[in-house]
């Protein structure tokens, strides 16, 4: 087999290309998100073949394949399914001052998890089955964002 590489011309330009760009979040993710900014509210599908609710909302069941038409809406608490303590500071990634936490939160009325940040908790009483509330974000503009951070129901003692 003949090499057609050989017989080209090797261009390399140096520099940078500018690509900008918006990211859609697709119907059901924009309703997801402003119910989150306009009312506070999470919002999940349900499958109409197995009954699963899904939070985050999906268009279709990873199951069963069928069409998640029907919307849910979801308590603002939840439980703790799995989590992670982030103990030091990096100037430019940490959302929150440290200690804070990545969870897995299983909001009520929905039957998967999803990641968030954790946050107002003393992380030698924290432990997986904690209940946890969401706190939002004064100024919402439409992300997971919104919600600040989750927090232990009772508080830090």
């Amino acid at each position: 087999m003949e090499d057609w590489r050989k017989d080209q011309e090797v261009l390399v330009m140096e520099g940078r290309i500018k690509v900008p760009y918006r990211w859609f979040a697709g119907e059901v993710g924009t309703r997801y998100l402003e119910s989150l900014r306009d009312k506070g509210v999470f919002l999940g599908t349900r499958c109409p073949g197995c009954e699963k609710v899904y939070h985050i909302p999906r268009r279709h069941c990873p199951e069963c394949f069928e069409e998640c038409s029907q919307w849910v809406e979801l308590g603002s608490s939840g439980t703790l399914e799995s989590y992670t303590i982030v103990r030091r500071q990096h100037p430019q990634l940490s959302p929150l001052p440290v200690p804070y936490g990545y969870g897995i939160i299983r909001l009520e009325g929905a039957d998967t998890g999803f990641l968030h940040l954790l946050g107002e908790f003393d992380d030698k009483e924290l432990k997986v089955g904690d209940s946890v509330e969401a706190v939002f974000s004064d100024k919402r503009e439409g992300n997971i964002l919104d919600v600040k951070f989750f927090r232990p129901v009772k508080g830090v003692e």
